[in-house]
Order: C-alpha cells, then sequence, then structure tokens
C-alpha cells in the first residue's frame, strides 16, 4: 500500500510504499504546483519516529554489548526505568495516524523482548504505521519473528559476531523477514567492515548492511571515534561505491563522509541529518528530543501533557535546527550535509571548518 502525505506548511509531497518502504519527497513546489528542486529544510510533523520503548534492558548486568565490541550509547549496562505503557505507545500512534510513515521500536534494550511487543505491532499496523525494531537477537524466538512477518517493515539484527548474532539472523530469513543487518563502525570495527566488504563475507538471503557511525555518548568511548585523516575511510568508502549481493546503507550520521570520499554514490539517494526535520525520538518516559543521541537530554521537551505536534514546533527544537541553519555557511556542500551532527561534531567525517 502507498500513503501520500500532502504537507500544505512546507510545500511538498512525501510518497511510502508500506510493502518495500520506499520513501520519496518532492522538492518544494512552487504555486503552480512545480517541483522547483529546492528541498524541504522540514516537514511539518515527523514522518519516523523512534520510540524508545525499552526502558531497561535485561541482558544489561551480563555485558552482552560491551563482550561483542559494542559500546551501548543508551547505557543500557548503568541505567534502569520502566519500559514504556500501552496506553503511552497509543498517545503516540493515535497522534501520528496519517501523518507519519513509520515507527523504529528501540530505547534501553531489545524491543522484542519488551512484554507488550505483538500489541505494539498490532497498533502501530492498526493506525496505518510500519514498525521496524533493531534486537541483538538474543533473546529472539521463532514465534516473534513471525509475528515481525505478520506487522513488521523490516528487522535489523546488531552485528554482534556471535552465534545468537547469526541464528537470529536465520530465524528471520526463514520465516520471510525482510532482515538487515546493522554494524557500528568505529576505529575497533572499520578494519573488520573493509575485510568483509572485500570478501562480501555476510550471511546470504539478508537485505542490506547498515554502517552505523559510533558516537562517543553514553557508555561510547572518543577512543572508537574514526578520525577524518584515518587512511582506512578512503577504502572504506571505495568498497562502499561496488555493488554487492547485499544492498549498503547508511546512517546519516555517515553521509558527511559519503559527500568527501565517495565517488558513484548518487547525491539524489543521500539524506543529511534528517533529525528534528524529518524524525524524533521519544523515550520510555514521554520525553520527545530530535535524536535518540541527546543523552543529555539537551533539546527534551515532555509530551506527558502536550502533542507532539507542539513539541516538534517547540523552543527546543528550534535551538536544534537552529544549528543546523548556521552550520558551514561558506561550504558548498552545506545544503546537502548541513554541517553533519549538531550533537557530536567531532565525529563528522570533514576536514573543511567553514
Amino acid at each position: 500500500m502507498r500513503y501520500i502525505i500532502v504537507d500544505k506548511k512546507y510545500s511538498f509531497v512525501s510518497f511510502f510504499d508500506t510493502d518495500d518502504g520506499t520513501y520519496i519527497r518532492t522538492g518544494i513546489l512552487d504555486s503552480e504546483g512545480k517541483d522547483t528542486g529546492i528541498d524541504p529544510f522540514m516537514a511539518s510533523y515527523p514522518h519516523l519516529i523512534d520510540v524508545g520503548i525499552m526502558g531497561h534492558c535485561i541482558h544489561g548486568k551480563t555485558g552482552l554489548c560491551s563482550k561483542a565490541g559494542i559500546e551501548c550509547y543508551q547505557s543500557g549496562m548503568l541505567v534502569e526505568k520502566p519500559n514504556m505503557t500501552v496506553d503511552n505507545f497509543k498517545k503516540i500512534v493515535h497522534q501520528s495516524r496519517g501523518k507519519c510513515n513509520q515507527i523504529a521500536l528501540g530505547g534501553r534494550g531489545d524491543p522484542d523482548q519488551h512484554e507488550n511487543f505483538e500489541e505494539f505491532l498490532k497498533i502501530s499496523r492498526e493506525n496505518q504505521i510500519v514498525p521496524n525494531f533493531t534486537t541483538s537477537g538474543y533473546g529472539l524466538t521463532l514465534s516473534s519473528a513471525k509475528l515481525c512477518k505478520e506487522y513488521c517493515g523490516a528487522v535489523a539484527v546488531s552485528w554482534y559476531r556471535s552465534e545468537y548474532t547469526i541464528k537470529a539472523i536465520n530465524i528471520l530469513l526463514d520465516v520471510g523477514v525482510k532482515t538487515n543487518i546493522h554494524f557500528v563502525l568505529g576505529n575497533n570495527s572499520i578494519d573488520e567492515a573493509i575485510d568483509r566488504l572485500k570478501r562480501n563475507d555476510f550471511p546470504k538471503g539478508i537485505n542490506a548492511v547498515i554502517f552505523l557511525l559510533h558516537k562517543p555518548v553514553g557508555q561510547g568511548t572518543d577512543k572508537n571515534v574514526i578520525n577524518v585523516k584515518d587512511p582506512r575511510l578512503l577504502e572504506f568508502f571505495s568498497l562502499i561505491d561496488i555493488r554487492h549481493p547485499f544492498k549498503i546503507g547508511v546512517d546519516s550520521c555517515t553521509v558527511p563522509g559519503i559527500f568527501n570520499f565517495s565517488e558513484k554514490i548518487r547525491q539524489e539517494s543521500i539524506d543529511s541529518c534528517e533529525a528534528g526535520r524529518f524524525s524524533c525520538y521519544i523515550d520510555s518516559d514521554m520525553n520527545m528530543m530530535p535524536c535518540s543521541f541527546d543523552q543529555k537530554q539537551e533539546f527534551k521537551i515532555s509530551i506527558k501533557h502536550l502533542s507532539i505536534e507542539k513539541a516538534w514546533n517547540s523552543k527546543p527544537f528550534d535551538k536544534f535546527r537552529n544549528k543546523m541553519h548556521s552550520a558551514c555557511p561558506n561550504c558548498d556542500k552545506r545544503n546537502l550535509c548541513l554541517g553533519g551532527c549538531p550533537i557530536v561534531p567531532k565525529i563528522v567525517l570533514c576536514e573543511n571548518k567553514l
């Protein structure tokens, strides 16, 4: 099924296909309805909402992430809060019907371990919103995988380099779920990424490998931040440029690297940081932020007694967007990347300081 959202406030139209996940935006439309080719800066309501249904991680005390070389940006080993309630989830979804395309279930732990996981999936689809999520795969069951096949657009398994990683991927593939791998790219993993891309060494049948840039937030350390002058980056992006048996994706945090190191990727297929422009994050306590990496909650606003739309147009969100509006005014690529990450500038893969 295809949904069309006409954004009258910012004069553009977006299209979303619930079957294959295709998402397209027009440029800003002029008074005659013609596409000007100028990208809209933001939408009047988030098209994707990252909903942190998990307030705590049941694997946190076992050190599952750290053993896999993953430094949890949500501090799952240290923070324990209640999971999101069904009533609060309904409030989010009911407000978003007809305005939002996708909900990414997340938070401080594996969403498939939430006590109301099945109900969350059903509520999303009943309101014409596609649910997706990322899991470590550690506790994924066949019954959960079948629910994913029925309700989800896609499921991502974090690359934890373990037997349970491969097992979870195979369970999802066996029941016909569109399955991605999320690979955190940092100093401690870029060599592995290069090697695996050279050999196409990822499980057969997956839809895509998505590379997520390591961020020094939560339990993430500075030592794993990749320096823009690291020569390995050129080799990594040269491998991104070529075809593989699976699709390749990167998170928007990596986009400046695409513009600086990649030669063959079409700029039209790349979107810069969408936080506060086309997406937002809501945690299990019903705090809304432009991005889930705002772990210091500098830009948060509570929506316990406030609508999502009002929070979207609030001063904290405007403050966040102003960072993008003012970034790199003298750079000829500023309209492409908007200066990179407004929260953690040190991760931006660009040497130009303009």
